[in-house]
């Protein structure tokens, strides 16, 4: 009797403690941290429109109303690298989205809010979880070529979504169903934001959209990343969807120099100048001196109107510039090539600064030596990448800084002529009124990075 006794308690300490190394093994320690403060919206406020935004039953519903642009429930708290999980439920009629590494700069178009949104879209087209650039690039990863995700999502029922942002590269499932691969690394971070998008005349206020379960891992969300099966989609040297629609073309390829050559030669400068690594067209160092061979680099097609978009990376003190309307019979003299310029310079570090024919006329963006910038204009710090935008159309040009448009004149016009005649450029007959020229990226003597090179040629269509 007293073994069978003995037999059994041993046999109950088994069992227990078998399930208690069960529990300790099944217990889940990812460190998820809840974004969700009980019943109030502590720790996020609205951007953007007038939309309301409510906590009932453990939910956060957003609201549509009618004559305001699109609202944000945004995050206080701005988040780099994470992994991101939500559920949400929206009406069939509504689109929205969940905006990751957005931001809203009183500079940036009034404070519009920006940056990446994974899409809610409960429309045929079925792009849920697909990936668009608010208020910049437009869509960077539909889901055209995914039919299963497409396929993920439930209509009047609740849907999960898993967001990773690591690094440059942005993953999205919907419904554990592989849904983006993004490579990009235009924004490295930005608060987390829950659109009600605005809605157009014959559209019913008073919809909603619900989102609850909303939590974050920020503590090395590479250890807890998932592989996904998708191909991923590189923006880096390549034309968004909307840029190839409007008619932009690469002008760079980012592996090699075809469609580039000496400003005065036909060859490309040797590789002790110039160097492709990486994506990326950099300048090597030579101490600040120009080479005596010559290593400004032109575009062997000329241009008339045009928009040109670069990605540019200056190191600490450096000087280069971006020039259009470039005259490549006027470059065969020593000394820098001549046209209009795009000012590219460490305005705390470089003497230019300080010089010019007009004050401030040297300074990063400026039009060299004869407009200066805004000199509030968003600049990013030295060693990371800035965006130049360069519009002429019918002679009105425009240079743009991240966004920003930081000047603008007329060619041709008597202030224009007023200015150059004043400046160093009076002893060039006609300077800057070429019909067409070349883009010129120029060799200044200091490290400077180049990437992202694209251009809308408006006389080519």
């Amino acid at each position: 009797m007293k073994q069978n006794i003995l037999f059994k308690t041993i046999l109950i300490l088994l069992v227990l403690t078998f399930f208690c190394s069960c529990n300790k093994q099944t217990k889940d320690t990812t460190p998820w941290v809840s974004l969700q403060n009980g019943p109030t919206l502590n720790g996020w406020n609205i951007k953007g429109g007038n939309a309301t935004y409510k906590v009932e039953n453990g939910c956060i519903i957003g609201t549509t109303v009618r004559n305001t642009p699109n609202t944000f429930l945004t995050s206080d708290s701005i988040y780099g690298d994470f992994i991101l999980e939500l559920d949400y439920k929206v009406d069939s009629t509504m689109n929205s989205g969940i905006q990751i590494r957005s931001n809203s700069f009183p500079f940036y178009r009034d404070g519009v809010v920006h940056g990446y949104q994974i899409e809610i879209d409960p429309a045929e087209r079925a792009w849920s979880a697909g990936i668009y650039d608010e208020q910049r690039r437009g869509w960077l990863v539909p889901l055209t070529d995914n039919p299963v995700a497409q396929k993920a999502f439930k209509h009047n029922d609740w849907n999960h979504y898993r967001i990773e942002a690591i690094g440059d590269t942005i993953k999205t499932w919907i419904n554990d169903v592989p849904a983006a691969y993004l490579i990009d690394d235009k924004t490295a971070s930005g608060f987390i934001g829950l659109q009600v998008h605005s809605i157009k005349d014959d559209e019913k206020e008073g919809t909603e959209i619900m989102w609850k379960n909303i939590k974050i891992i920020t503590e090395n969300p590479l250890k807890y990343s998932k592989k996904t099966t998708l191909k991923p989609v590189i923006t880096k040297n390549h034309l968004t969807i909307d840029e190839a629609k409007k008619g932009w073309k690469m002008l760079w390829d980012g592996e090699t120099t075809k469609g580039w050559r000496s400003a005065r030669q036909d060859i490309f400068p040797a590789d002790s100048i110039w160097k492709i690594e990486n994506g990326e067209l950099s300048v090597i160092t030579t101490g600040g001196l120009e080479s005596a061979a010559g290593g400004d680099i032109i575009t062997k097609d000329k241009f008339g109107d045009f928009e040109l978009s670069i990605d540019f990376k200056l190191s600490p003190g450096a000087n280069s510039g971006i020039k259009y309307y470039v005259d490549p019979e006027l470059n065969k003299g020593p000394g820098s090539s001549i046209g209009l310029e795009y000012q590219l310079l460490d305005d705390k570090l470089h003497e230019d600064a300080k010089l010019g024919s007009h004050e401030g006329s040297r300074t990063v963006t400026s039009l060299y030596d004869l407009i200066q910038a805004d000199p509030n204009k968003p600049i990013h710090p030295i060693g990371e990448w800035n965006t130049a935008y360069i519009s002429s159309k019918h002679n009105h040009v425009e240079h743009w800084l991240n966004g920003v448009k930081v000047l603008e004149y007329e060619r041709g016009s008597a202030d224009f002529l007023k200015l150059v005649a004043e400046s160093k450029y009076a002893k060039w007959p006609d300077f800057g009124m070429l019909e067409k020229g070349n883009i010129l990226l120029q060799e200044h003597g200091f490290p400077v990075s180049f990437k992202n090179i694209k251009i809308h040629a408006f006389d080519n269509e």
